[in-house]
């Protein structure tokens, strides 16, 4: 299925209402850009005062829509480039893919807090550095997710598809523009999903912030909700609950739904499904004669565009040194990051005594318990509902849009409640962290295991119907085989968000009563507070020493078994 016909097609085009709304509708997507666009350079001194008023929450709601797609779109392209240099090149990826898993573990706020100062340094003044950090803290609660769903498609590529670009004679441009980008749509779209979700739990903490010994709030509504969180006001803490769930599902028919029903053309089947995801705004956008009008325009230069990027390369003689150049330039960089980050940690470090670290190496051995129990809780659950929303279009209609209010629900206005339910059974943290860091990593799960389903081909879905596969024997040999290496997807970037939530979920408070885990989330968290910067490195040191040993150990040999074994060749 196409989104327009052919170039080549001579048709009268006529206007008619569809057209109209079409237009009006971009008309006005343009204006509100530019307008909540001019409000992120005003000066610094016009910016802190936030009205708790309803009448605010449109504009504030429309200005935290703007920074979550600037940083969507930012992580699409990262996601896309680092995702694919780690799965092209051997010698990149051993560094790329556990670099990434330990990014993806380091809370998002210490990413605010050492980005803020540099940002704000280039605009000084203007509130746009402020934005522009806001923005990035964003991105790093986007990015990873993402770029383990594409590098993840691109590693477990079928192996006759891979065969026929070389026959084909396919360059790097054509091969990602024909093969690897439309492979990877489904996963990468439903994973775009997860984290675009995602940022608004991170709005708050984006949109707070201290510069220059004072407190910003940027305008927001994340910043809405800090502030009536911080005066008790209930009713404008649910005013703003009420309009983020109103944003997010129009975001949802809007924007996520279209962008779902045209990725299933992508699908790696010979027989078209009777009934797939739908949506109006598509219907409307293939209906619409101004769209096609506007494809036919722009469609020569684009070919011609293409054919200059996708023209073969010139062959180079064996032994070219192009490739030992590049290595040797990397390897001087790694080096270098390496000495600095080595001279660095050996200053903060070297007034630690060794049974400090002893204790710091249990606490991640705590912590480490608490997500593996997070993750494979959480998979108990996400499994079979995902595969229903996955398989069924008819669920996947009401249960989609519910999946994403419940990701993008911020968790941690959940967490007063989990508190004070554990401080009335007299319960400790070091269980209760477990559904603590559950309520924001689960979903990771659950929209790969949708992607993981969405893509089974109806081929296979049709065999299994013919061989009669039912129950528990349709799971075994179709479902948890099809879907495994969205599984595994799903299990990576769920770890590192646990990792990641640990800093909030093993230190919680509730009226007058704190109650602290023993864990690595919680040394760090009270370090924090401390101002002790060597305890701080020392734990993140010791949770990326764990996280390196997951991927090892753990992940890779997963990842490893998804691409020998349970993908679609």
């Amino acid at each position: 299925m196409s989104w327009f016909p052919a170039p080549g097609i001579a048709r009268r085009v006529r206007l008619g209402w569809v057209d109209l709304l079409v237009f009006a509708a971009v008309l006005l997507m343009l204006l509100a850009v530019l307008r909540l666009g001019g409000r992120m350079a005003l000066p610094l001194h016009d910016v802190g005062t936030i009205s708790l008023s309803p009448a605010a929450l449109p504009l504030y709601a429309g200005e935290s829509l703007l920074r979550i797609f600037i940083a969507f779109l930012a992580s699409l392209v990262f996601a896309v480039v680092y995702g694919y240099l780690a799965a092209k090149s051997p010698w990149a990826g051993r560094v790329l893919v556990p670099l990434l898993d330990i990014l993806q573990s380091v809370p998002v706020l210490g990413f605010l807090s050492a980005t803020l100062a540099f940002f704000a340094g280039l605009f000084p003044g203007s509130s746009l550095g402020l934005e522009i950090a806001a923005v990035f803290a964003i991105f790093t609660a986007q990015a990873w997710n993402m770029t383990f769903a594409f590098y993840h498609t691109l590693v477990t590529l079928p192996a006759d598809l891979e065969e026929a670009s070389h026959v084909y004679r396919l360059g790097r441009w054509s091969r990602l523009w024909y093969l690897e980008l439309p492979s990877s749509a489904i996963t990468l779209v439903m994973n775009s999903m997860m984290s675009f979700g995602g940022s608004w739990f991170f709005l708050a903490a984006s949109e707070t912030v201290t510069f220059s010994g004072r407190r910003v709030m940027l305008p927001g509504i994340g910043s809405y909700m800090a502030l009536a969180e911080q005066r008790g006001d209930t009713p404008a803490m649910l005013a703003a609950v009420a309009v983020m769930i109103v944003l997010i599902v129009l975001v949802d028919q809007l924007f996520w739904r279209p962008i779902v029903a045209w990725s299933q053309r992508f699908k790696l089947e010979q027989t078209p499904a009777a009934e797939g995801p739908t949506s109006f705004v598509l219907t409307l956008l293939r209906r619409s004669a101004l769209v096609e009008g506007l494809w036919r325009l722009l469609h020569p230069a684009w070919e011609t565009l293409w054919r200059w990027f996708s023209r073969p390369p010139a062959r180079r003689p064996a032994g070219a040194q192009s490739s030992v150049v590049w290595r040797v330039l990397f390897g001087l960089l790694g080096v270098l990051v390496l000495a600095l980050a080595l001279r660095t940690g050996w200053r903060l470090l070297s007034g630690i005594a060794p049974h400090e670290i002893v204790h710091v190496g249990w606490l991640g051995i705590l912590t480490w318990l608490r997500v593996m129990a997070a993750v494979l809780l959480g998979a108990i659950w996400t499994v079979p509902v995902g595969v229903a929303i996955g398989l069924s279009p008819r669920v996947s209609r009401w249960a989609q849009p519910l999946a994403q209010i419940a990701a993008s629900f911020p968790a941690n206005m959940l967490f007063p409640i989990v508190v004070a339910w554990l401080l009335r059974v007299r319960a400790g943290l070091d269980i209760g962290a477990i559904p603590l860091m559950m309520l924001g990593t689960q979903w990771y799960i659950l929209f790969n295991v949708i992607a993981g389903s969405l893509a089974i081909p109806q081929d296979l879905k049709e065999a299994g119907r013919i061989f009669g596969l039912k129950g528990l024997l349709r799971w075994r040999e179709l479902v948890l085989p099809a879907i495994f290496p969205s599984l595994v997807t799903g299990g990576v970037t769920a770890a590192g968000g646990a990792w990641n939530a640990s800093i909030v979920a093993e230190v919680a408070s509730w009226q007058h009563h704190t109650l602290v885990a023993q864990g690595l989330g919680a040394y760090i968290t009270l370090a924090t507070a401390r101002g002790d910067g060597s305890q701080v490195l020392l734990g993140i040191a010791v949770m990326s020493l764990f996280v390196i040993a997951m991927n090892r150990l753990v992940w890779r040999p997963l990842y490893r078994l998804a691409e020998t074994r349970y993908h679609l060749d």
